[in-house]
């Protein structure tokens, strides 16, 4: 028998290439950064589409629906993404006038109106319709959403009391700083003005000068 030799294939050397052209970093923004999410939820979202022959609701996307707030302004935003693709498929903010209405009867679904929507990239009004698994998810959609728009009216009732507040104090300042300056004028004019004593003693001695005058010399 040959004697058999097994022959180790060589190591493979490191190659390495330096870049012909260096790219630098680039930090990519989502718009999110001053958000913080305190709702998401799987759903399917449908648009009520009035621009053809027969008007109808079509479908815009499946994908997580989402409540972010807004950190320093205090607003709510709801965004959603399809699957896959993140595209946005609703891009809108929270207000106090919205109404979630049941679609149909369902209790797993809701329809409401959106004043501004930018899911297109352009302001439009829209109307939208959300359904969910069951009616359990539908129903936290729904008290998430309501809980939102009670932050805003809260928000809403403060900010106007301290604008009141204001308004009274400039006020006051105003009533404070005219009366100083009524007294003001009349401590002037009662500088000015000599008073009657002073003013009849002059008028006396003037009299008594003009009588000495007037006696003849003896």
């Amino acid at each position: 028998m040959s004697d058999e030799t097994t022959h180790e294939p060589p190591a493979n050397p490191e190659i390495h290439f330096e870049p012909i052209v260096s790219l630098p970093k680039v930090e990519i923004k989502s718009l999110e950064e001053n958000e913080e999410e305190i709702f998401q939820m799987r759903a399917k979202l449908y648009r009520y589409d009035k621009n053809g022959e027969e008007s109808e609701w079509k479908e815009r996307g499946v994908g997580v629906i989402r409540i972010l707030k807004h950190t320093d302004k205090n607003t709510y935003r709801i965004l959603m993404r399809r699957d896959k693709t993140l595209k946005i498929c609703a891009n809108h903010l929270i207000t106090a006038d919205m109404e979630l209405k049941p679609n149909c009867g369902s209790d797993k679904a809701w329809v409401w109106s959106v004043a501004a929507e930018f899911a297109d990239e352009e302001c439009k009004s829209e109307t939208l319709a959300i359904k969910f698994g069951n009616a359990e998810n539908a129903k936290k959609f729904k008290d998430k959403f309501e809980e939102c728009q009670k932050a805003l009216d809260n928000k809403d009732s403060k900010s106007e009391e301290p604008e009141s507040d204001k308004l009274a104090k400039e006020l006051e300042g105003l009533n404070v700083k005219e009366s100083k300056d009524t007294e003001t004028v009349e401590e002037k004019k009662d500088t000015n003005e000599p008073s009657t004593s002073s003013k009849t003693e002059k008028d006396d001695k003037k009299d008594e000068k003009n009588d000495e005058e007037d006696v003849p010399e003896k």
